[in-house]
C-alpha cells in the first residue's frame, strides 16, 4: 500500500486539530451569547484583560482597573472612572479575552469556537444529503434506461449552468432563515455535480466482463446497484466529497456574511466576519479569525482530497501490470 501524502497527513492534522479545538473548547471557554458591558468590554484586543464586577441585581460591569475607596470601587469602564457602592457588589473577577471581544463585549474565541461548530456541522449535513442524492440519480442514470439517462443528465446540466451563489441567495430570499433551510438549501442545490461523477463511474463499470456476468445471472438492479457498482465508485466519490465539504463550508459562510445563512444568535464564520466588517477601522481582528477560520478549513480539506487522489492514483500504479 502506498504511503500516505505528505499533503494527506498536513489536511487531516489540521482537521484533527479544529475538530478537537471545536468539541472541547466549550468546556473552558464562556457562553459565547453572553453580553458583558459593552462600554467596558466592548471591542478589546487579543489577549486583554479585564475585571467583571458581578452585582447583586444580576447585571455586570466590566474595566481595565479597580481602586477601593471607602465609600465603595471605583472602576475604570473606558475612559471614564465610575463609582460602584461596595454593598451592591457580590463579586470582582478577572476575565481574559483570548481573541479579544466584539462590540457587545462577547467573547470572540467562544464565539469562534461555537461558530467552528454551527460551519462544520452545516457543511457535513449539506453534503450527506447532496451524495445520498447525487449518488441515487447518477446510479440511476448510469445503470437504467438510455431515456431515462438522457432526462436526468439534461436537468443535470441546466442546473450546473446556473450560478450556484445566486441561486442560493434567491432561494434564501424566500425561505424562512433557520439552520435547518441552510442545510437543505446546500444539500439539494449541490448533489449535481456528485450526480454526473457517479454516473460517469457506472459507465465505466457497465462495460466490464463482470458487470455483464453479473447482470446475466439476474441480480436485481439494487443489489448490481450497490453491491457491485458502489465499491468502484466509492473512491473518487470519497475525493469529490472531501473536496466538496470545503465548498460547501464557503458557501455557507458566504450566505451568512449577506445574511442568508444561519440567523442570529447563532454564531457561524460567515455572520462573524460580517459583523467584523462593520468596525474593521476599530477592531481589524474581528473579520481576520472568522476569515481565517474558513480559509485554514477550507484549504485542510483540499489538500485531503489532493492527498486522497495522489494515493488512489499510486495504488492503482501498483496494480497495474509492468
Amino acid at each position: 500500500m502506498s504511503k500516505a501524502p505528505r499533503r494527506l497527513r498536513f489536511g487531516l492534522t489540521v482537521v484533527a486539530l479544529e475538530l478537537a479545538v471545536v468539541v472541547l473548547g466549550p468546556l473552558w471557554l464562556p457562553d459565547p451569547n453572553a453580553i458583558v458591558d459593552p462600554r467596558g468590554a466592548g471591542l478589546l484586543p487579543p489577549l486583554s484583560k479585564v475585571l467583571v464586577v458581578s452585582l447583586r441585581d444580576g447585571t455586570s460591569l466590566a474595566g481595565s482597573e479597580i481602586v477601593r475607596k471607602p465609600e465603595g470601587l471605583l472602576l475604570r469602564r473606558g475612559s471614564s472612572w465610575e463609582k460602584v457602592p461596595e454593598k451592591l457588589v457580590v463579586s470582582v473577577k478577572p476575565r481574559w479575552y483570548l481573541l479579544g471581544s466584539d462590540a457587545l463585549g462577547r467573547d470572540v474565541a467562544a464565539r469562534l469556537v461555537k461558530a467552528g461548530q454551527i460551519s462544520l456541522s452545516v457543511g457535513v449535513l449539506s453534503l450527506a444529503l447532496a451524495v445520498t442524492l447525487g449518488t441515487l440519480v447518477g446510479m440511476a442514470a448510469g445503470l437504467g434506461p438510455r431515456f431515462l439517462d438522457r432526462v436526468l443528465m439534461a436537468f443535470v446540466d441546466a442546473a450546473l449552468a446556473l450560478p450556484l451563489l445566486f441561486v442560493l441567495l434567491a432561494a434564501g430570499a424566500f425561505l424562512r432563515p433557520s439552520l435547518g433551510t441552510v442545510v437543505l438549501m446546500l444539500g439539494f442545490f449541490s448533489w449535481m455535480g456528485v450526480a454526473r461523477l457517479v454516473r460517469g463511474q457506472a459507465l465505466l463499470c457497465r462495460e466490464q466482463p463482470w458487470f455483464l456476468a453479473a447482470k446475466g445471472l439476474g441480480l436485481k438492479p439494487l443489489r448490481l446497484a450497490f453491491v457491485h457498482v458502489f465499491p468502484h465508485v466509492l473512491t473518487p466519490l470519497t475525493t469529490d466529497a472531501t473536496l466538496r465539504l470545503g465548498d460547501l463550508i464557503l458557501l455557507e459562510a458566504a450566505l451568512s456574511f449577506l445574511g442568508f445563512g444561519v440567523p442570529p444568535p447563532i454564531p457561524s464564520w460567515g455572520s462573524m466576519a460580517a459583523e467584523g466588517f462593520e468596525v474593521w477601522r476599530l477592531a481589524f481582528w474581528l473579520p481576520v479569525f472568522p476569515g481565517f477560520a474558513v480559509a485554514l478549513s477550507v484549504l485542510a480539506f483540499a489538500t485531503i482530497a489532493d492527498g486522497l487522489g495522489e494515493l488512489a492514483r499510486g495504488e492503482r500504479l501498483e496494480g497495474s501490470p509492468a
